[in-house]
């Protein structure tokens, strides 16, 4: 059973903009996935569909066999946890630890296994020494590892990240990426950042105006020029994904 499957999914906004058209996806437990596509493509629609915050005008959505519906709404956003590109629209506290604790306190955890789950999110994503340091505080970096860490205390089965690389440093970058390399998670990652993508995911879903284009391993979507010219996606000057060869043979 997939963890996460999409089956005809169309969505179009209350202006009568049609966002999708038509949409299949279906992730297995443990893959990482990217979601690669140009501005508009439908890819934040898309992502918003996963736990619920949309439903669609036509399709399904499921996650490990559960429905998308609003009777099932609180189980779901339990298993799909969404990471947000700007941290600081998942961190409000006064402290770390708090931030990390509210989403698990609000689900009636308390005691020893509250401070247990927030103790071991903390550590996941190295963070565990800046549990009573305030998150406006901490660097870009810092504060993307806490929001993680907000979504890995519910323990999910799938963890979905939004531009999880932009706007940090290339040792932020870095950092990032080794861990999460480490999350023994699905993982469903948006991204404009190519080589991240080839770096971490080795399958990538293209969506283009709302469809699906195409479903293949990250390495051969980077080299297909006349697909990446097509749905106007580019590489980085001078990066060259056969020069790095195929990282998820």
């Amino acid at each position: 059973m997939p963890v996460l499957d999409l089956a005809g999914v169309a969505f179009a906004y209350p202006d009568g903009r049609q966002a999708l058209f038509g949409v299949d996806l279906r992730v297995d437990r443990g893959e990482r996935v990217a979601l690669l596509g140009p501005n508009g493509a439908g890819k934040t629609t898309l992502v918003l569909h996963l736990n619920g915050i949309l439903r669609p005008g036509a399709g399904s959505v499921t996650v490990s066999g559960t429905p998308v519906e609003k009777a099932t709404l609180a189980q779901v956003r339990r298993q799909v946890g969404i990471v947000f590109q700007d941290p600081d629209d998942q961190l409000f506290s006064g402290t770390v630890a708090d931030d990390v604790a509210f989403g698990p306190r609000n689900a009636g955890v308390r005691g020893p296994e509250l401070d247990r789950r927030v103790a071991a999110a903390l550590e996941q994503v190295g963070m565990a020494a800046y549990a009573d340091r305030a998150p406006h505080h901490l660097s870009f970096g810092q504060r993307r590892r806490v929001a993680i860490a907000t979504v890995l205390v519910m323990e999910p089965e799938v963890l979905v990240l939004d531009e999880p690389s932009s706007n940090l440093d290339p040792a932020s970058r870095r950092e990032l990426a080794d861990l999460l390399g480490t999350l023994d998670v699905t993982v469903l990652m948006v991204t404009h950042d190519l080589p991240y993508a080839l770096q971490l995911c080795e399958r990538s879903v293209v969506l283009s105006e709302g469809v699906v284009v195409a479903d293949a391993p990250t390495y051969d979507v980077l080299t297909d020029a006349a697909l990446m010219a097509r749905h106007r996606l580019e590489l980085p000057f001078g990066f060259d994904p056969r020069a790095v060869g195929n990282v998820h043979p």
